[in-house]
């Protein structure tokens, strides 16, 4: 029986056990389980069910959607999750008929055959690089790629909804209001925002606070945008951003602020690299200063040794996007504040709001998905596709969360924070 044959018949018999509510077409057209103006899941290579078989693992799926060797139509990624299996999925995969495909499997694992390369070039030259490589891999994919999905600003970090039915734009225009409030930014303080990006929370904070704003990047191709918004907004004179580390600032002794932030920054200093960060922030900043660390966070396990375990999600998200990436959770982010001379005062969540932000952003990659190939090409469009849809998935499980920790450089008496939060929502 031709190796075609056997991997149509895996395929169909898992489909018709599962039960999913969306569509499988197979490579020579052939569709199972024809389901009326749903998704269809696309399988392009017969060669699939061999790869899965030899590594059943997270990876070989990323692998394959990139290189475009599964795929989706009439809906998007969102579509094909949100109508799976009907009823609890790992209760059917147990009562798969193993005994059935497993007269076909070893056939397919002995056909040989060629699987799709993904197109990132086989293994991530970035995983044991250095922080500035692991940044570039990730920033410097290109402007116009992220402009194409991104909002006006170009802020690529949570968004916060005061409605939900608010636009992208409005609701990164209120994510900066926030932390400028959060910050109790005042006309001619020194603000340092720490991995500024493009540049957009030091052109509002100059603009709507009056501060004088300086930024460290370690992305070459963010800062030169960066640097042409502030030149486009007339504040040359208020902004300046560095191509450094908050280690190589902080080293500098006129460089001392009033306020700082960090905004979507810290998942990439590694836990092995917190206490020089903290150090260096704690450094950076004036006594009595306050500083807004705006952060992905995991939940703490039972145990560190449990919360050390990473799952197969977050272990392809550090290969494939992230490099040398790591999360925190809230305890440790409080721990290591007040262990470096800070003093907390608040903690908020927002994982709902990034949720919404990522699913956004995920639905406008797909709007302007041929663009995002002419730019980058289809492998790493694909990725980031996938990317996106993952985290908005994992924020609104509660897979993931992000939090807003408001901490100021520990002094004796009264602290810069009012005595009540209500200037926030005024």
């Amino acid at each position: 029986m031709a190796a075609e044959h056997r991997a149509a018949r895996i395929i169909r018999t898992v489909i018709d056990l599962i039960e999913p509510q969306f569509s499988v077409e197979l490579w020579d057209g052939t569709r199972i389980g024809d389901v009326a103006d749903g998704p269809v899941l696309v399988i392009n290579d017969p060669m699939t069910v061999r790869q899965l078989a030899l590594k059943p693992n997270i990876g070989s799926i990323v692998e394959l959607w990139v290189s475009g060797q599964i795929d989706v139509k009439n809906g998007t990624l969102f579509d094909l999750v949100e109508r799976g299996p009907k009823g609890k999925l790992k209760e059917k995969i147990k009562a798969l008929p193993k005994w059935q495909l497993l007269k076909d499997v070893p056939a397919l694992l002995l056909g040989g055959g060629k699987s799709g390369s993904s197109g990132l070039g086989g293994k991530n030259p970035y995983v044991s690089g250095s922080n500035k490589e692991a940044i570039t891999h990730h920033y410097d994919v290109s402007n116009a790629f992220y402009q194409l999905f991104l909002d006006d600003r170009m802020v690529y970090t949570c968004a916060y909804f005061t409605d939900w039915n608010n636009t992208i734009d409005q609701a990164q225009a209120d994510k900066l209001e926030l932390i400028c409030r959060k910050l109790r930014l005042k006309p001619g303080e020194r603000l340092l925002d720490i991995g500024c990006g493009w540049g957009a929370m030091l052109i509002y904070a100059a603009k709507h606070y009056g501060v004088t704003g300086t930024g460290v990047s370690l992305s070459e191709a963010q800062t030169a945008l960066a640097r042409e918004r502030i030149k486009a907004e007339g504040l040359e004179d208020k902004i300046t951003i560095h191509v450094k580390s908050y280690e190589e600032l902080a080293k500098d002794p006129q460089m001392r602020f009033d306020k700082i932030s960090s905004i979507g920054m810290f998942e990439a200093v590694g836990i092995a690299h917190y206490d020089t960060y903290y150090s260096s922030v704690h450094k950076l900043l004036k006594p009595g200063g306050l500083y807004l660390h705006h952060a992905i966070t995991r939940r703490m396990k039972r145990n560190k040794k449990a919360f050390g375990r990473k799952s197969a999600e977050h272990l392809a998200l550090v290969k494939y996007i992230f490099p040398g990436g790591e999360l925190d959770h809230l305890g440790m982010t409080v721990e290591n504040l007040e262990g470096h001379g800070f003093e907390v005062h608040d903690a908020e969540n927002l994982r709902e709001h990034y949720g919404k932000t990522c699913r956004i952003w995920a639905d406008r990659l797909h709007a302007r998905f041929d663009e995002a190939i002419a730019e980058v090409g289809a492998p790493k469009a694909r990725l980031w596709l996938l990317y996106l849809t993952g985290c908005a998935l994992a924020f609104e499980r509660g897979t993931v969360q992000i939090n807003q920790t408001l901490a100021s450089k520990r002094k004796r008496g009264i602290s810069a924070v009012p005595q009540t939060r209500a200037d926030l929502y005024r």
